[in-house]
């Protein structure tokens, strides 16, 4: 496994003195591009820095973690401002609440934390939130300075739905719907080793429960080494241990864990780069083929016109691939679980390279499925159902909502023209095609149970949900 990046660890701390320069080695050696050191103090801040000139591969964050609070003055809360002005330097971190230990007063706490949450607005930075028994007050405190227009509105890319990442929650301790409550704000959130332990519980459950795409990686060395090394010193080079366990909740491969969380460092700290546009991916044991990055939607939730990336696939192509570029790509079919036709666009928009790619993938053995918006017949203004069958063995239809106004609402098209052609392409095919399922985007506003009564029922098709991110 490579190309991971250890979002929160602390190789400034004493328990590395004796063999700090091994312990980097060792973690590069593990598959680690990048380290994130944050701090705790002034004098942690100091060395955090030096220890980011030292090697190319770690980064630092600066700040007083709530137990040191106590000690940040305004001056020291100056030379913490000033230490963020190093290039080095990729958030202000590790900030926030502690009411577990109390190291320091509360109302301290709350004071310093505020104060450098202003620092991390002047910066632009991103925040490394700690949070402990304090999730509550912490989310309300964050979620103040998140409505700052002039704090990290910038965009990866001009037309991106989504401005860059405000912090991430390291070690979040809270619930789901504390975590999609950080996640609406603009965070992301990071478990260390504890998702490995047996009594993970509610971080397991939680880690389970978001897309990656909100996730990072961590090992908060020295702290909660991931089993089996639990109870003994942590390091970096355990993270692959972590990135396992949490491709395992995901239902993911650790190659996908790897890349999708590299990706968000990427957003979050601007550590690495996103790799070139890609016309096939794999995504667990499937490959997937990008055919076009042209929709007849622009779905309120999709930044197809922004990053389109996936799971830390890049899917920004500059042309549209030949037959022939994707039949080489794919090689052998039968090293796959199936060939999916799904990227940032909709596939049927070229149905006959797409049928042409199938029937080859077909006669060589191999499995396929088309994800579609379900337009397809419209688009070719033609019921294209029966020249499906025999090359496609599932389709994916994204039915969104059973609301047609609302349907139009988040796919920004006719509603009632498009969900009644989205609705007879679903009969179509559950009356010709081997498999049919039918997903929402879970979103507030949606009606899971209302969906899925008339994708079963109605239609007779599988219903699924998948995450909004």
């Amino acid at each position: 496994m490579t190309g991971l990046v250890d979002s929160h660890s602390h190789c400034t701390s004493r328990e590395f003195d004796a063999d700090r320069d091994a312990v980097i080695r060792r973690a590069l050696d593990a598959g680690c591009r990048a380290i994130v050191n944050p701090a705790t103090n002034l004098q942690d801040s100091r060395e955090a820095v030096a220890l980011a000139d030292t090697y190319p591969e770690v980064f630092a964050c600066v700040g007083f973690h709530p137990h040191d609070a106590r000690d940040a003055d305004e001056k020291s809360l100056r030379e913490i401002e000033e230490l963020s002005r190093h290039p080095k330097v990729v958030a202000i971190g590790e900030i926030g609440l502690d009411f577990h230990y109390e190291l320091s007063p509360r109302d301290v706490q709350e004071r310093v934390f505020r104060a450098q949450m202003e620092i991390a607005r002047r910066r632009d930075l991103p925040v490394v939130i700690h949070t402990r028994e304090s999730t509550p007050t912490t989310l309300r405190i964050v979620e103040e300075y998140a409505a700052a227009k002039d704090w990290r509105a910038r965009r990866l890319t001009p037309d991106s739905r989504h401005s860059l990442p405000k912090g991430v929650f390291h070690c979040f301790s809270g619930n789901l719907e504390e975590a999609w409550q950080a996640i609406r704000a603009g965070f992301m959130i990071s478990f260390p080793g504890i998702i490995t332990f047996k009594n993970a519980g509610l971080a397991a459950r939680v880690a389970s429960a978001i897309s990656c795409e909100h996730l990072l990686l961590e090992t908060d060395s020295p702290y909660l080494a991931p089993v089996p090394h639990r109870g003994t010193r942590n390091e970096p080079a355990h993270l692959p241990l972590i990135a396992q366990k949490l491709a395992e909740l995901q239902r993911l491969s650790a190659e996908d864990v790897a890349r999708a969380t590299g990706y968000g460092a990427y957003r979050l700290f601007g550590i690495g780069s996103v790799g070139p546009g890609r016309f096939t991916y794999t995504l667990r044991d499937s490959l997937y083929v990008n055919l076009t990055i042209r929709c007849n939607a622009d779905c309120v939730f999709c930044d197809r016109k922004g990053e389109a990336v996936i799971k830390g696939n890049n899917l920004k192509i500059d042309r549209e691939p030949t037959v022939e570029d994707i039949i080489r790509e794919i090689g052998d079919p039968r090293r796959f679980a199936e060939i999916v036709f799904c990227g940032y666009g909709e596939p049927t928009i070229r149905l006959d390279a797409m049928k042409e790619i199938a029937r080859w993938v077909k006669q060589e053995g191999g499995k396929t499925r088309l994800n579609t918006d379900g337009h397809g017949s419209i688009i070719n203004k033609r019921n294209i159902v029966p020249e499906l069958v025999g090359v496609i063995d599932a389709v994916s239809i994204s039915l969104n909502t059973m609301d047609p106004a609302q349907y139009g609402a988040l796919m920004q098209i006719d509603g009632p023209r498009f969900f009644g052609a989205m609705v007879d392409f679903a009969k179509e095919c559950v009356a010709r095609l081997p498999r049919v399922v039918m997903t929402i985007v879970d979103m507030p506003e949606v009606d899971r149970e209302r969906a899925r009564e008339f994708v079963e029922k109605e239609i007779g098709a599988t219903f699924s949900a998948r995450p909004y991110f």
